[in-house]
């Protein structure tokens, strides 16, 4: 590696440049992961019934080119230049003038931002690019989750294996911790998901919030798992007291407990080791 690299004031300006390029994919997945879905599940839903599915144009993170959903103009490079082509076209389309959400840019700028923190914590290393791909893809599930109130098994299932293989090298915690704390954090919103189920008659949470604490629990270890759980409750507890009171949400509407987890887990990355201190002092 080049020595410049290693200087930390331009490994993290280059790690922002380069999130920025990712939280631009990010969007991407954001849109098209659940639409994938969806075929996928009506693809099984015909086959089980015996019919034949619909027969479909190609459709993937990839195929088709990205276009304006009012009036399908093919977005070209200069339009998708993170941030700064959204500044340039005064966040609206250039074909027809509809208003682009803000959340592009702000995603874009996201992934961005938790790059050059993640490299200016962890420095330009293995450990600081792992960290890097575990908040962008914590980034991608809270935007999903927020939407349609699902954790997709694409992006959960590879991040448990993830933490599981940073961690065989140290990466953040021991093999053996990283391991209990995968099957710790499954256990614990499924014990949770069991015992209101019993007292309620109906369900609290998914399955794909057992597996993104489990994930969690790969890659940061057992130890912050409390911290985690206690952290995404309050978060959730607040911003669900503050949607029914200023909003006027109706609390019988489901609301994503995903996004909480995956904040806390960010804070946990960064923060945890000296929280966790606090109550299991060496």
């Amino acid at each position: 590696m080049p020595p410049y690299l290693l200087d930390p004031v331009v490994a993290t300006v280059l790690a922002a440049a380069v999130g920025l390029c990712i939280g631009s994919f990010l969007n991407v997945v954001i849109h098209r992961l659940p639409q994938m879905m969806e075929r996928g599940w009506a693809q099984q839903c015909a086959e089980l019934k015996g019919e034949t599915p619909p027969a479909l144009p190609r459709y993937n993170l990839v195929v088709p080119r990205s276009a304006c959903p009012a009036c399908g103009h093919r977005i070209g490079a200069l339009e998708n230049i993170p941030v700064l082509s959204w500044l340039l076209l005064r966040g609206r389309c250039s074909g027809c003038g509809t208003a682009i959400s803000p959340r592009y840019p702000l995603v874009e700028i996201l992934g961005g931002a938790l790059a050059a923190a993640a490299i200016w914590k962890f420095g330009p290393t293995w450990q600081g690019l792992a960290a890097c791909v575990l908040l962008w893809t914590l980034l991608a599930l809270v935007c999903i989750d927020f939407d349609t109130q699902l954790l997709p098994d694409d992006l959960t299932v590879p991040l448990l294996w993830g933490g599981l293989v940073a961690n065989l090298f140290g990466l953040f915690v021991g093999p053996s911790e990283a391991v209990i704390g995968a099957i710790a954090g499954y256990l614990t919103l499924w014990s949770i998901y069991w015992l209101f189920k019993i007292i309620r008659g109906k369900e609290g949470m998914g399955y794909g919030d057992f597996k993104l604490l489990a994930a969690l629990g790969a890659w940061l270890g057992w130890k912050v798992l409390p911290l985690i759980v206690l952290g995404s409750s309050v978060v959730g507890a607040l911003i669900g007291i503050g949607l029914i009171v200023f909003k006027g949400r109706d609390h019988n509407i489901p609301l994503a407990f995903g996004p909480y987890l995956a904040i806390a887990g960010m804070i946990a990355l960064f923060w945890g080791p000296a929280l966790v201190k606090i109550y299991f002092p060496a």
